[in-house]
């Protein structure tokens, strides 16, 4: 298997519970992940990382209903539950995919996946030009198995590429900048309320036109055409989960 796209989805998120399951347009949010990513003309397969919590029995369940192979680890140590699916799978590179990005582009992907050199050990948009929401990583494993081997933080552990990003004379970098332009302003992810009405008016637009398959520019397009769209969720610092855990740092070895 060369690429294995991971999604890593858990049901007991701290600022908006449940929000992997939010049903929009007759499917849940996790739903509309993995079938974006699906799409991937160079994707071999799509997996979820849960953790071994009782809360995340739906997300098993709705993973056997879509046939979709799920991995149960830790609930905190993400890295470790990463590496511990890859180690079973044996991919050349993992794609990291989070579960509250329901309008991921496939088309960016696989943009990201041509562009990658043989050399590259992690390509990321390193500059935040896509919109949050439609992050692009990229791991080779063996930067995967050095990362889960050496991080002793906890933030380390618990954001999978932290390691990796911080220790650039350890890992080829390679970063790749959005196709559309520079769009870090912009925020479809879904952490808060507000982001999930924002979402909601996304794909409703979409569905009521029949258009599944919304790509960047479609909705760049919507944004264009209801302006106040983009001040829905605007106030949202990116990254506020990273950050926390930066401020709240400790060794774990």
């Amino acid at each position: 298997m060369k690429y294995a796209a991971i999604i890593q989805a858990r049901n007991g998120a701290s600022r908006l519970p449940g929000k992997i399951l939010i049903n929009i347009c007759g499917k849940p949010i996790l739903q509309w992940v993995i079938e974006r990513v699906q799409k991937s003309n160079y994707v071999d397969e799509v997996f979820v990382a849960t953790s071994i919590e009782r809360d995340n029995l739906p997300v098993h369940k709705l993973c056997a209903d879509l046939g979709v192979r799920v991995f149960a680890g830790s609930e905190n140590d993400v890295l470790d539950r990463y590496y511990q699916l890859a180690k079973l799978i044996k991919p050349e590179y993992v794609i990291r995919v989070t579960a509250d990005c329901p309008c991921y582009d496939w088309t960016i992907l696989d943009a990201a996946i041509e562009a990658m050199e043989t050399k590259t050990d992690y390509l990321s948009d390193f500059t935040e030009s896509l919109p949050d929401g439609l992050d692009i990583e990229i791991i080779r494993f063996s930067a995967l198995e050095t990362a889960w081997r050496e991080a002793s933080l906890a933030s380390e552990r618990e954001h999978v590429t932290q390691f990796i990003r911080k220790n650039p004379e350890r890992f080829v970098h390679q970063d790749f900048s959005c196709p559309h332009g520079n769009l870090g302003h912009l925020r479809w992810t879904l952490d808060e309320e507000t982001d999930l009405v924002l979402i909601e008016a996304i794909y409703k637009h979409f569905y009521s036109l029949g258009k599944h398959d919304f790509l960047t520019e479609d909705i760049l397009a919507l944004l264009e055409e209801k302006p106040e769209f983009k001040e829905i969720n605007a106030h949202i610092a990116r990254n506020e989960g990273l950050a926390k855990s930066l401020r709240e740092d400790i060794s774990i070895w």
